[in-house]
């Protein structure tokens, strides 16, 4: 699936099932909740911290979810994630395509 069907099957489901979209700054609640979901699972799984009985780590489960808001302001606020997407690689290539290259940081 395309980010774009991936954009029309959130806005069908959303028609359907969803009744509205919760509005752009609810929206932008919840994506933080995600995140914080997201970071809950990283820090039992790859840190330090441990994890309590009864938490969920599916960590791929919660990735879709973020991914789910996302979508949902990018159809609320008339983007093409695809396109968006698309520029975004060409511009971190012509920002990026040495930097990291020659990031002594970043070899072994």
């Amino acid at each position: 699936m395309t980010i774009q069907e991936a954009q029309e099957r959130v806005d069908a489901w959303i028609k359907q099932y969803g009744v509205r979209y919760f509005s752009e700054l609810t929206n932008m609640a919840v994506l933080t909740e995600e995140v914080g979901e997201v970071a809950r699972v990283i820090s039992r799984r790859y840190g330090d911290q441990s994890s309590k009985p009864g938490d969920e780590l599916d960590l791929a489960d919660e990735l879709a979810d973020v991914m789910w808001v996302v979508m949902c302001l990018a159809n609320q606020t008339g983007i093409d994630l695809d396109a968006a997407l698309e520029r975004n690689f060409a511009k971190k290539t012509n920002r990026d395509s040495h930097r990291h290259l020659d990031n002594d940081k970043l070899k072994h």
